[in-house]
C-alpha cells in the first residue's frame, strides 16, 4: 500500500537516508510506493539539539532507523545511553523497557514515538527539580 505525503513549502523530509526539501512556493505531494524509512521534519532531531540524555537516545534511534549500515555502532551507543539514564533515573525503567522491545524487534519508528514520551518525562522531571530548587 502506497503512502501519500504532502509537504508544505520549505518542509523537509528524510526518505531512506536522503534529505528531501520542498521548494518555497507550493505544497508537494509525494507517493512512497515501497517500504523505506521516512521521517517528517517535525520528527527529525539534529545532533545539535540532542542536548539531554533522553534526546541523545532519540537521536541514536533515529540513526538506527535511517542509517542501517552502522546498526552495531548505534546499538552499542543506545545501550550505553540507556544504562546511564536508568542509573540516574530508575523511574524511567518502564518507558525504557517499552522502547527496548521496539529496538529488539527492529521497530525503530515505534521506538522513536515511545522515546518522545521518555523525553517528555525527562522534561517534567527537570522542571520539577528546578521548581523545588526555587523554593529553597
Amino acid at each position: 500500500m502506497a503512502l501519500k505525503i504532502t509537504l508544505k513549502p520549505g518542509e523537509r523530509l528524510i526518505i531512506g537516508g536522503a534529505v528531501v526539501t520542498n521548494g518555497n512556493s507550493t505544497s508537494c505531494d509525494l507517493v512512497i510506493e515501497n517500504k523505506t524509512p521516512i521521517l517528517r521534519q517535525k520528527d527529525i532531531l539534529t545532533e545539535e539539539k540532542a542536548d539531554s540524555p533522553c534526546r541523545r537516545i532519540y537521536y541514536t534511534i533515529q540513526l538506527m532507523y535511517i542509517d542501517e549500515d552502522y546498526l552495531a555502532k548505534y546499538h552499542k551507543l543506545y545501550w550505553d545511553l540507556v544504562r546511564e539514564v536508568i542509573q540516574a533515573a530508575p523511574s524511567t525503567v518502564a518507558l525504557i523497557d517499552s522502547i527496548n522491545e521496539h529496538i529488539l524487534c527492529r521497530r525503530y519508528y515505534q521506538a522513536l514515538k515511545q522515546t518522545k514520551r521518555l523525553i517528555d518525562y525527562e522534561q517534567e522531571a527537570i522542571e520539577h527539580v528546578s521548581g523545588s530548587a526555587e523554593g529553597v
